[in-house]
Formats: structure tokens, sequence, C-alpha cells
């Protein structure tokens, strides 16, 4: 994946953020599991390697997609610009370390919406018919004979990216960087949105009893913000702040307070999403301007609601302006993370940043997010059933309307497909 590339993804992480000048067990993550984690990750299983070795064979951007099982196998394909129709899936067959899995969660993200409305994000160029839909959970009706861990009948979220597993960021365990990721509805590789897909087993997670199957789907965005706050590091003793109110902004919310914020501001544009994140939980919401001329200002009363200095802001927009008021309003000492990225340059100051050392910080996708997401599903310390707003079936008329209620944003902020 070209480096523009990379800064394309973050941006279908967030693209419906904030836009602006346009658009109980588990106190914290325990050590055992932080070397678990780092354990699994650099020391990828053996049937983890053959997936990659397999997923060269699966055909086009390497991913494999169901089969015929004696029904019609649908999905929802990009044909132009705002044409988007089911039409027939014909998929190869479940390999070794595969599962065959039925949809029945698949949520809409920004990214597939700006697919829809410009054939391209990013850098990221629709050149051919694509299946969209990345945001995925579903019941096994087939597994591979090598599948030991996974049978049929389970329900699993699936993470919907494959890394080769042998370039070095694999193998230092940081595989969501991986250069040759193959990564649902990324163009060329084919999305979830359809009746019945194929996905390599150990990408798939059992869902808690109690962890329903929209929630299952909810892990792919809220893995977003998981891997946010572990990357600045949020605790118990973090004030945060965060620039954005749309989805990933508002899962970021979630994953901080899950990783013992005791406050958390949250800024926006919109009084429908503020109003959201404060039945979420936000301890303070303000709603803020598009004009840039109003930082100063508004970081004056950013400071008033934290009470005290920001620790760290989480950037779910990426904005000249909003990139600016995380730099101003941090401490000296304290952390931007950059979720979102709108805008591919920005002018910010930095050099006022530097002196005070304000760490900035990037992300991009997520890595071994999965299990701890689960986790805090299974717990209650993360409720993520409120952001689902909208539910649509999967018929040609609703897929249409779903997709056109989400691009309308504001009052939506979830949209879900039950397939």
């Amino acid at each position: 994946m070209p480096d523009g590339g990379r800064w394309g993804f973050v941006l279908l992480a967030s693209a419906d953020s904030i836009i602006y000048g346009s658009k109980s067990k588990l106190d914290r993550v325990s050590e055992s599991e932080n070397q678990l984690l780092l354990f699994t990750s650099l020391h990828p299983t053996p049937q983890r390697k053959r997936e990659a070795r397999d997923s060269k064979k699966m055909g086009k951007g390497g991913m494999s997609h169901g089969v015929d099982d004696g029904e019609e196998n649908m999905a929802a394909w990009l044909l132009g610009v705002n044409n988007l129709k089911i039409q027939p899936f014909k998929l190869p067959p479940v390999g070794l370390s595969d599962v065959r899995v039925r949809m029945k969660a698949v949520g809409i993200c920004g990214s597939d919406v700006h697919y829809l409305k410009h054939m391209q994000c990013a850098d990221f160029i629709v050149k051919e018919p694509m299946v969209i839909g990345h945001e995925c959970a579903g019941i096994i009706e087939e597994v591979g004979s090598e599948v030991k861990h996974l049978a049929v009948g389970d329900r699993v979220a699936l993470e919907p990216g494959i890394s080769c597993w042998h370039c070095d960021l694999c193998k230092e365990g940081r595989y969501n960087l991986c250069p040759d990721m193959k990564f649902f509805a990324t163009p060329p590789v084919h999305g979830s949105l359809a009746n019945q897909i194929v996905h390599p087993a150990d990408l798939c997670f059992k869902l808690p009893d109690n962890v329903s199957l929209e929630e299952g789907a909810m892990c792919e965005p809220l893995s977003v913000g998981v891997h946010a706050c572990r990357r600045a590091n949020v605790g118990p003793e973090t004030n945060v702040l965060i620039m954005g109110a749309g989805p990933i902004g508002l899962v970021t919310m979630l994953a901080a307070r899950a990783f013992g914020a005791p406050r958390i501001v949250i800024v926006d544009v919109d009084d429908n999403r503020l109003s959201v994140a404060k039945n979420l939980g936000a301890d303070e919401i303000i709603k803020v301007s598009t004009d840039i001329q109003d930082t100063a200002e508004e970081v004056v009363e950013i400071n008033k609601a934290m009470g005290a200095g920001v620790d760290v802001t989480f950037d779910c927009a990426g904005f000249n302006k909003t990139m600016s008021t995380a730099l101003i309003a941090t401490r000296a000492g304290g952390k931007v993370c950059l979720v979102g990225m709108g805008h591919n340059e920005m002018t910010v100051p930095l050099t006022p940043a530097a002196a005070r050392e304000v760490d900035i910080v990037g992300i991009f996708r997520y890595k071994n997010t999965w299990p701890l997401c689960l986790e805090f599903l299974r717990s209650g310390k993360i409720d993520v059933k409120p952001l689902i707003t909208h539910r649509f079936g999967f018929s040609q008329e609703e897929v249409e309307e779903a997709f056109e209620t989400s691009a309308r944003g504001s009052n939506a902020i979830k949209v879900m497909f039950n397939l």
C-alpha cells in the first residue's frame, strides 16, 4: 500500500466525524494481557501464517468470500457514483483454515458513503465493480478442516484485514501497517455487505453470549478508539479532550472512559451529536464554530470546562482548526493523537507545541483489539447500542435508503443492516 493509502484510510475511519470548513472486572488492561497480546502479535500462530499464504490464492485482492451453497449469494455492488446494486456474488470454496459466515449485521462507515458519492476516498480509487462494507458480524455455517477453535453455529465478529505476516512490520506485531494488507472494501478488495462471505478463521472472534450481533459489528469502529487510547496511554489519571462527536469521536470517548479517563470533554459543531455525546457520558460538551479565528477563545472555554490541564487530545476530524485547537489546548508534556485525517496537508502551530513538548501520535486502523473490545462489551464497561440509530434490511430499496440516511449525517450516528 502506498503511503498515501495509509493517510487515506484514517480518513475512511472518521470521514463522518466533525467537519470544519466543510463536513465487572476490567478496570484496565492487565499486565498479563499486555504480555499475551505482545506475544501473540510477535509470534503469529502456524494457522495465522497459513492464512497469510492462503490469502495469495483467494482471488481478487487476496480475499475469499463464500461459496455457492444451494442458494444464490447476493451482495451490494458499487457500480458507479450513486449506483449501488444488489447482485449475485459468486464465491470460491472455503479453505482449510477458513470459515463461511452468514452475515447478520453490517454497519455503514463514512468511507462507504464516500466511495458511493465519489468512487474514491483519498488515494483509494474504485476502478471496477466492488462489494462494499467492512463492519460486520454473523453466524458460522461452514468451517475448514483445520479450524479447531470455531464451530458451525458460532456467532462471530470479523476483523476485516488480512496482513502478510512476513514483512518486518508484521513480525514486530504492527500488522496494521503491513504494506500488503488486504482489507474489506478497500479497492480492489471486496467487502462484506453480502449474504455470505468466507474469511480466515483466526480473524473471526466468537461473541460472548450477552453480546449481540449488532454489537459485534460495532467492534470495528470501536477498535479505532481502543487502538487510539492504547497509543496515547490513556489511564485513570488522563483528562481527555475529543475533537469531533461523529461515530469515531464517540467510540473514542467510550474507549477512553473504559480505560479509566476521569474527565472527558468533547467538542463539535453539531448540537445533535453533542447531545448524544452527553447522553453517552461526556462530562462536558462544547459547541464550536468552523472559523479558525475563534480558536483562542474556544481554548479558554475548553480549559475552563476541563477544570485541569488537557493530558490527551484526540483529533477525530483532522482539519486545520481541530488540529490547531488540539495543539494549543493540550498541556505542556501532553499528547495529541491524530485519529481522523480530513486533509492530507494542514497548517498548524507546531513550534509552540514543540516548545511545550507536546507529543503528536498517529494511528492507522488497529491491531489486536477485538478480544479487548468484546470484553469491554461483555462486562458492560462499554455500551455501543445507543450509537445504532437506524436499521435497515437487505433489499435494493432499503440499501439505497440506508446509504442516503447515513450520507445526510447529523441525526444518523451508525446505520446498521440486519441481513
